[in-house]
């Protein structure tokens, strides 16, 4: 039966006037008691992860182990008298899915199936779930009878067949709401091959729902490029040639031809000298092209939007002055052939010809739109959730300690004028309509510029580290960021902006092997980037709230994984234990919560106000003796 709160309800003083009255009044009361049940449900487990830059086979192998949230789901939910090797036997069984006998564990069937009983009861607390969705149908009734303590036929217990595909059953149902919510931190573009396998795993069916993105800002170049803006299109297909990743472009049906003749033709393996990092010749033939195609076209938005103050990125003239005075001791390459000295950020008419075919297959390829559309529809430039503020970078501060203004705006205003044009950019490009210029040359501040809150580093030293001797040169300086952190002023002010109790952030990669943590001294500022990329340290982090702790994972090498595969043993991890709670965290407890007790009051002083006025009549129609 659908609302009966907007229906008409009969002529004044009938009695069914007053039933369908007392009906709308039964509906406002159970949205009451749902507000009532969710505010003391316990907060979602949640996984942060970030910087996958990629790595698509090794992010899918390690969720699939949940970043050791399994066992911790398990010790929370059972007695504290339970054993660690009692919680590791069964978190192998809910791990793959069957029975396993061990005489050790001192556990028959039964003592299985009450104790994986009392696990999902606990991850039931969460209001969200519902016997129906998370179990298959042939064993509903009775994993429903068993969560509400009611009997069950005996033949569960004492029929060994019946028991072990109970037990599967259970697991699977556990398997299914082991993460509430999974909060991935930007940046899966880049350096590694399967940036698309990410995005389809996290915009699948089972996880979509409970993935909540904050970009990142390689996202942001793609996404740029995406836009229109042809520097853009040039970097992010430079990068993706410097990382030899031509299955990917393959993939994604990117046409690579008159790109790669053009490169091949004009850049030699021999004249490529720089400091190129593609493996094959080819790849280093296209990913200088591209290089000084990406200069020319950026240089032209510099000069467009001067309140950028990205001068020193303007090299070409510098570089012409240099190759015409024969002053090239400096330089590790001076074969630039398409570069013009008397108009060096001017285009030949082949390197316009590569870039208009890479811009038109950006506008048209609908297997990329698929993948950014995800990325522009859910992507977020921050968000905020159980009390704690999630960033990709940083929020741009000075020296002193204050918020960095940036086009008349700083904070939270900032990132919210951010996220507009984003949103904007974003139904332009799904649609097809035009961009506005000012809007595609944001992207490019945003991917690099010294006050975007996706980059945090004085410059990018793209040129330099190219083309440049000097390694000083190559040195992009951290700006205040992690420097504030460190200032409890600044975390205040921080915390008060976005009325949050934490931040947690990604992008800057944190080496634990050299003793660095995850999380500041006080637990208020947790940095989740390890370097999980194989161009990184390899190894990566991931942070997990449930309502018990709050917990940093080191997570192990692919190195580490194989050679656990080899010995049969689990991979080892590293934990990092930040904080915890005597009592499980409610959402009560949460920002979240705050808006849900606000809208709780308004409903029962509602709810007050109509049975008050309409009087016993209404509170009892169509009563008899």
């Amino acid at each position: 039966m659908g609302s009966t709160l907007n229906q008409p309800v009969g002529p004044e003083g009938s009695p069914y006037h007053e039933l369908i009255k007392a009906r709308n009044l039964d509906e406002l009361i159970q949205r009451l008691l749902q507000l009532d049940a969710e505010l003391n449900s316990n907060i979602p487990t949640t996984l942060w992860i970030s910087d996958l830059h990629g790595e698509g086979d090794r992010f899918k192998s390690i969720l699939r182990g949940r970043f050791g949230v399994l066992y911790q789901t398990c010790r929370e939910a059972l007695p504290n008298t339970f054993t660690s090797d009692k919680i590791q036997y069964l978190a192998r069984i809910i791990r793959k899915q069957y029975y396993i006998e061990d005489l050790e564990s001192a556990m028959d069937k039964q003592d299985v199936i009450l104790c994986l009983v009392e696990i999902l009861k606990y991850k039931m607390t969460n209001v969200r779930y519902r016997v129906e969705d998370i179990t298959m149908p042939e064993f509903q009734e009775t994993i429903g009878r068993l969560l509400a303590g009611l009997p069950v036929p005996d033949p569960i217990f004492e029929e060994e067949v019946i028991s072990i595909r109970l037990i599967h059953h259970l697991c699977f149902a556990i398997r299914n709401v082991l993460l509430d919510r999974i909060q991935v931190l930007g940046d899966v573009f880049d350096r590694g091959p399967q940036p698309d396998k990410i995005i389809r795993f996290l915009s699948s069916t089972p996880y979509r729902r409970i993935v909540d993105y904050v970009l990142g800002n390689h996202d942001i170049l793609w996404m740029g490029a995406a836009s229109g803006n042809r520097s853009l299109i040039a970097e992010a297909i430079r990068i993706t040639c410097r990382y030899d990743h031509f299955e990917f472009m393959e993939r994604m049906h990117f046409d690579a031809s008159r790109l790669a003749a053009f490169a091949e033709r004009t850049y030699p393996a021999d004249k490529v000298t720089g400091k190129f990092k593609a493996r094959t010749e080819k790849g280093r033939a296209m990913e200088k092209a591209l290089a000084i195609i990406q200069f020319k076209l950026e240089e032209q938005t510099i000069r467009d939007f001067p309140e950028y103050d990205m001068s020193s990125r303007l090299w070409l003239d510098k570089l012409a002055d240099l190759l015409q005075r024969g002053d090239t001791q400096g330089l590790n390459d001076t074969f630039f052939p398409t570069v013009d000295l008397d108009a060096p950020h001017r285009l030949t008419d082949e390197e316009q010809e590569v870039i208009d075919d890479l811009a038109e297959q950006f506008r048209t390829n609908r297997k990329l739109k698929r993948l950014l559309g995800y990325l522009f529809t859910v992507g977020k430039t921050y968000s905020t959730y159980n009390n704690i503020l999630n960033i990709h970078a940083l929020v741009p501060s000075t020296s002193d300690g204050d918020f960095e203004e940036f086009l008349g705006r700083k904070g939270r205003d900032l990132l919210d004028f951010i996220q507009a044009t984003i949103s904007r950019v974003g139904r332009n490009y799904l649609e097809g309509s035009p961009q506005a210029p000012k809007d595609q040359a944001l992207f490019f501040y945003l991917w690099c510029g010294p006050r975007s809150p996706f980059f945090g580093k004085h410059a990018m030293k793209t040129f330099e580290r190219y083309f440049l001797l000097d390694k000083e040169t190559h040195t992009e300086k951290t700006l205040y960021w992690q420097q504030n952190l460190s200032a409890p002023a600044f975390k205040q002010k921080l915390l008060s902006e976005f009325g949050v109790k934490r931040v947690v952030y990604g992008h800057t990669p944190v080496n634990y092997l050299k003793g660095k943590h995850m999380a500041s001294d006080d637990g208020v500022a947790i940095n989740v980037d390890g370097g999980f990329a194989a161009a990184y340290y390899n190894r990566g982090h991931s942070l997990v709230h449930t309502p018990y702790q709050l917990y940093g994972i080191i997570l192990p090498t692919p190195e580490e994984i194989k050679e656990a595969e080899r010995k049969f043993e689990s991979a080892p991890i590293d934990i990092e234990l930040i904080d915890e709670f005597i009592q499980p965290m409610k959402l009560k407890h949460t920002t979240e919560g705050k808006k849900l007790k606000e809208e709780r009051n308004a409903l029962l002083r509602h709810i007050k106000e109509l049975a008050a006025t309409n009087g016993n009549d209404f509170l009892h129609p169509l009563a008899t003796d």
